[in-house]
């Protein structure tokens, strides 16, 4: 019964791909990381069971807002600590927290929430926080190397571009900065598409909540449905899912056996999308 209640009031906020691209995690409201075998889900033979949980584990007190992974590492973000577990831990349904970083938040907020991390090639992680900053961590140290002041308003979204040398950042304030990590003093650019009177949405509020760089322009948001666009905003397809609301969408790129698009949101289901043209299944968090 606590289960069956539990499902009804979970949100999925982020996804992250394993290494080898065989399995996915998934973090929620309640704090725990759910991993799933695509392997297992896509295989000929699968069955129900195929597609519940491998594993399932309280990852923080509070709610999960981000995840993300290096080769050894599954790191994920909310209230607190950024924590980083080892896949091979996770694997083997024992995990530990390896390492952590704690933000130096000034001591009027009371504890901002992290809503997005990236991680670039050199071993840079930068985290998007609810005190409007966008921070930079030297993974092989431990150590914030530097804080990237700018918004008026909580960070959303993070991505990366230019071979990862700029990061680029989406707030409730209706901006997206680009910043170059070689001289991140202030933001190279910044975009306010609230002002044009094309983008704008005065019934909505200013604020972007995601951000993207790559060739597919997907969108999801408060309806049931990905969205894929041409390039010229054509709306090209919408693509019914499960979630009344979505909060995140991933495609699998470490994996061309498994290269999936996964959508998740206000719901304990998650919908795996094979060729992005139609729901092939959903995936239970219990």
């Amino acid at each position: 019964m606590l289960t069956q209640r539990r499902q009804l009031y979970t949100t999925v906020f982020s996804q992250s791909f394993s290494p080898c691209g065989r399995f996915v995690a998934v973090c929620d409201n309640f704090g725990r990381i759910t991993i799933f075998s695509l392997a297992a889900s896509l295989s000929a033979d699968a069955k129900e069971d195929s597609r519940k949980p491998v594993f399932t584990f309280q990852a923080h007190n509070g709610p999960v807002y981000t995840l993300s992974s290096t080769e050894r590492f599954l790191i994920s973000a909310g209230t607190g600590d950024i924590k980083a577990w080892s896949w091979a831990d996770i694997l083997k349904k024992s995990p530990k927290v390896q390492w952590s970083l704690s933000h130096p938040f000034n001591h009027s907020f009371d504890n901002p929430e992290t809503n997005s991390i990236v991680i670039t090639k050199d071993g840079t992680l930068c985290s998007g926080c609810g005190d409007n900053n966008v921070y930079l961590w030297d993974l092989q140290t431990g150590t914030c190397t530097n804080t990237l002041k700018g918004h008026t308003d909580y960070i959303h979204a993070l991505t990366l571009r230019g071979n990862d040398q700029q990061v680029v950042s989406a707030g409730e304030d209706g901006s997206v900065r680009i910043w170059d990590l070689r001289d991140s003093r202030e933001a190279a650019h910044i975009l306010e598409p609230y002002k044009h009177d094309v983008c704008a949405r005065p019934d909505q509020g200013r604020w972007i909540g995601c951000v993207a760089v790559d060739r597919k322009i997907m969108s999801a948001g408060s309806s049931p449905c990905v969205n894929h666009w041409s390039i010229n905003g054509e709306l090209r397809s919408q693509v019914p899912c499960t979630p009344p609301c979505l909060y995140s969408l991933s495609i699998n790129t470490n994996s061309a056996s498994y290269k999936v698009l996964s959508a998740a949101g206000s719901s304990s289901k998650v919908d795996i999308f094979t060729n992005f043209g139609y729901k092939a299944f959903s995936m239970l968090v219990c």
